[in-house]
């Protein structure tokens, strides 16, 4: 093996997560490498929530110019695809290239190594003939990959995933999706919007089913009032192609064909041929397990044997110097969680390095804005953290009580903590309290378009809101005020004294405070 160089530390991955961990270390005077085999930034820019959210702005001015009939007078709408193309392909991914992302990497200190990093021993990555050896510590960050389900005949055909979809320069004529997740249903509305003929199958009995069921009913409606063709509890059981056209065939003796079939059937972690076992992870894992400061853990009931030494902390034995964030840690595959965990790394490594130096800031640490704490709280830093006090410092650590989550259909569907169900199954004596927006003078004046309601989820016993639902126009931001609510367990008494602005959608908030029983 070649002679590993020895840096601070070494990153394997440049997704969100991954850069951001990658770039403030070296902004904070650390060596440190970082190493992507595809698109630095990963799929969030070039093939998830920015060029999707262009399609969805897109398609929602469509929508928006088909309702002035009836509130302002006449229009006729002619769909157009070819301005949606262009701005993802020169505005968004620059075509699909990385170089403003590399040198933003770079320019803050950092060393980039393009290829496929992997664990060859505690601390030591190698990438194609370089190995590098990690003074202080590994970040892994590598992402996750759509899954596609072992359907037959599947695999032998042209599917799409949200990568082919996203880069599309011309519409199909109709579109099959499988899936009735988040992914799948914005694109179903984008391209329904756009005058294509989709049909989305389901295997669970709702769309949206980790949301509200009245979530799910208010987001299929109005699928349905697109032309979307929405069917649940419909298992795929094969899929066929006969160079033009794809046909799902179902398990109840149904067939659907179409001319392009997009997969969204959720994610997984992207774990494989890292050499984990090399640094004494278990390499079966569906996805990194993590303690709340983003340490990798031991699986099974300890250090695997032979590995290197763990440290026990408050959520069990930990690998010495190997962290995970975003996705690959299975807490959702959302850009702010990866966000998020990435200071908390930030955070938790520059704190082990100034306690190593004895209270001195030998590492640097202060250039990233005043110590671990300090760079901590920096630029978007993790607002959701908890903050452990450990004398004249703090010591992040993640809490995912409060994760907001947001499916960008038209009307937006936005939650915060537990559903209703959730709450339930864990024991909580539950209060409910629901507030449709139709009902809300704000939604009366919006007319078109104003389908949504408030649902509050409150635990009766502690008198605070355990979980939210937002879904209406804006819903996601009008979550912003539930996500508060929740993270700071604001009382439910302080929450009905306040002041609701008149009038707004987020005035709905006090009439479902009212219905809590």
């Amino acid at each position: 093996m070649t002679e590993p160089k020895f840096v601070d530390v070494v990153v394997v991955g440049l997704g969100v997560g991954g850069e951001e961990v990658a770039g403030r270390l070296a902004e904070a005077g650390l060596d440190v490498v970082g190493i992507d085999g595809e698109l630095v930034g990963g799929e969030c820019p070039y093939w998830g929530c920015i060029p999707s959210k262009m399609m969805i702005r897109a398609a929602n001015a469509l929508a928006e110019a088909r309702r002035v009939d009836g509130l302002a007078g006449t229009v006729q709408v002619q769909p157009d695809w070819a301005p949606v193309a262009r701005r993802i392909r020169e505005e968004a991914t620059a075509n699909w290239d990385d170089t403003a992302a590399v040198r933003r990497f770079t320019g803050k200190g950092g060393h980039f190594v393009r290829g496929y990093g992997r664990l060859v021993g505690p601390g030591r990555v190698q990438v194609g003939d370089q190995v590098f050896q990690a003074r202080h510590g590994v970040v892994i960050g590598t992402g996750s990959t759509p899954v596609v389900p072992p359907i037959a005949g599947l695999a032998d055909t042209p599917y799409w995933t949200n990568r082919q979809i996203i880069e599309v320069e011309e519409l199909p004529e109709s579109l099959l999706i499988l899936g009735g997740g988040a992914i799948g249903l914005e694109l179903a509305q984008v391209f329904a919007r756009f005058g294509v003929r989709v049909t989305v199958v389901e295997a669970m009995d709702r769309v949206l089913a980790v949301e509200e069921p009245e979530a799910s009913e208010v987001a299929a409606a109005a699928l349905r009032a697109d032309g979307v063709g929405i069917h649940t509890g419909v298992r795929a059981e094969r899929v066929d192609h006969d160079g033009s056209r794809f046909t799902v065939h179902t398990a109840d003796g149904g067939s659907f064909t179409g001319e392009r079939l997009l997969v969204s059937t959720g994610r997984r972690a992207r774990l494989g041929d890292l050499g984990l076992e090399t640094a004494g992870i278990d390499p079966g894992q569906r996805f990194l397990a993590v303690d709340d400061r983003m340490r990798v853990r031991v699986g099974g009931n300890g250090a695997t044997a032979g590995g290197p030494a763990a440290t026990v902390g408050g959520n069990g034995a930990t690998v010495d110097g190997v962290w995970g964030v975003g996705d690959v840690t299975g807490e959702g595959a959302f850009t702010h969680i990866a966000m998020y965990q990435a200071s908390i790394v930030v955070c938790d490594l520059l704190d082990q390095l100034r306690q190593a130096a004895g209270g001195v800031d030998a590492s640097g640490a202060a250039r990233a804005g005043g110590g671990a704490m300090g760079a901590a709280g920096t630029g978007d830093g993790p607002v959701g953290a908890t903050t452990v006090g450990t004398g004249a410092r703090g010591v992040l650590r993640a809490d995912y009580r409060a994760l907001p989550r947001v499916t960008f259909t038209d009307p937006e569907v936005g939650a915060v903590g537990l559903t209703e169900r959730q709450a339930r199954d864990r024991g909580v004596n539950v209060q409910v309290g629901t507030a449709q927006l139709a009902g809300s003078t704000r939604g009366w004046i919006h007319k078109f378009g104003n389908e949504g309601f408030i649902k509050l989820v409150a635990d009766a016993d502690r008198g605070v809101l355990a979980g939210a639902t937002s879904v209406g126009p804006m819903g996601g931001e009008v979550l912003s005020a539930l996500a508060v609510a929740v993270h700071a367990a604001v009382p439910v008494s302080q929450l009905r004294h306040m002041i609701y602005a008149y009038p707004t959608f987020h005035r709905a908030i006090e009439t479902a405070l009212r219905e809590l029983k």
